[in-house]
Parts: C-alpha cells; sequence; structure tokens
C-alpha cells in the first residue's frame, strides 16, 4: 500500500502559504470535509526558500510547517517560467513582486525584458510542485505543468500572480480572465494535485 494511505483518514490539514489566492485554490481542490488551517492559526511565518528547484522549496515550507504545527501539510511552489528570458522568473516568481508582493510591478518587470529584445510576447509555462509533509520528517513530492505563452498587455482581474499575462495553449483568455473555476481544471496546480488527489478519500 502507497505510503500516503494516511490521507484517507485525516479531517485537518495546514495549508502551508499565508497568499489568499493560493489559499483559495488548494483548499477548492482538497475534499470538502477536511478542515484547512493556514499558517496565521499557528503564528507560523513562511520559511525562507533557500533550495534552487520548485521541489526543494515545497518540500522546505511543508516540513518545516509540519515540524511546527504537528499536523499533515500540504503547501505548493510554483512560478512562471518565460521561454526567451531563460525561463525567468522561474522559482523567484513571488520574489520579483518586491515585499509588498505586488504583481504589476512584477509583470511590468517581464515585459521590460521582453522589450530589451525586442518582444512583447513568449512562449512560457507555469510550474507547480505540491508537497505533502508529516511531522515526523518524511515528504512526497508531485509536479504539474501548464504550457501556454505570455503577452501583453495584462487582461483580467479574477486570478492572482501572473495570471493576467498568461494564456494556457488552446485558451484564448488568460488565467486573469478565465472563470476560477474552470481555471481550477486546466491550471498546472490542478495538473499537480491531480496526482496526489487520488490518495485522499472523497465522499
Amino acid at each position: 500500500m502507497h505510503k500516503l494511505k494516511e490521507l484517507k483518514r485525516i479531517n485537518r490539514i495546514l495549508i502551508a502559504t499565508n497568499n489568499p489566492g493560493k489559499f483559495k485554490e488548494i483548499r477548492e481542490l482538497l475534499p470538502k470535509q477536511v478542515l484547512c488551517l493556514s499558517p496565521k492559526d499557528f503564528n507560523l511565518k513562511e520559511p525562507k526558500e533557500t533550495a534552487k528547484t520548485f521541489k526543494g522549496n515545497a518540500k522546505i515550507k511543508s516540513l518545516y510547517c509540519a515540524k511546527k504545527s504537528g499536523l499533515i501539510t500540504i503547501s505548493d511552489d510554483s512560478g512562471l517560467e518565460v521561454r526567451k528570458l531563460n525561463n525567468k522568473p522561474g522559482i523567484y516568481s513571488a520574489r520579483w513582486a518586491g515585499k509588498k508582493k505586488d504583481f504589476g510591478e512584477a509583470m511590468e518587470k517581464v515585459r521590460q525584458l521582453l522589450l530589451k529584445k525586442k518582444l512583447l510576447q513568449s512562449k512560457a509555462n507555469f510550474t507547480c510542485c505540491i508537497s505533502i509533509g508529516y511531522p515526523a520528517g518524511k515528504s512526497f513530492e508531485f509536479v504539474g505543468k501548464v504550457f501556454g505563452k505570455i503577452c501583453f498587455p495584462a487582461k483580467g482581474s479574477k486570478g492572482f500572480g501572473y495570471d493576467a499575462i498568461f494564456t494556457a495553449n488552446g485558451e484564448t483568455k488568460t488565467f486573469g480572465e478565465l472563470n476560477p473555476k474552470y481555471k481550477n481544471k486546466i491550471s498546472h496546480r490542478y495538473k499537480a494535485f491531480k496526482k496526489l488527489k487520488k490518495y485522499f478519500k472523497f465522499s
């Protein structure tokens, strides 16, 4: 039996993020009967993300919060990879938004870097790694990607992060324009979670 069998029995889980948009998306992917708590419920600050990969940073967050809270913890590390910018901002996607988490500023940085290359669009993908961390110190990671392009000007206000400049392959609207429930069925986060959700017990 898979080591994630514990997830069949849990009724509480900690979602290791203080980002309201990310918390909401992860919450909506989990079974409704599971009580979802946040780091704020335990007065926890997010740990420093010192790894060089999405997987490494997701693992740091899930294990840190699991050990501090005593609860099985789900975290994700995700970001935008722009092909013409050598896959930047990548793991630094949130940090490009600065201390104030101003993603308008982050998107403008992407635009300016593309302009230097005389471009206003590029192939791109969102990557998400979901980590399940246990208080005892073990973790499991699952990766999902969604491919498409970024282009300017930004459109839509329904998403968060870089959603307003990303259009997935096969779509005509940016993630920022899509209905959130529909976006949650095609997103990188959903694709990562799809690999994990079979271990949860659904009602």
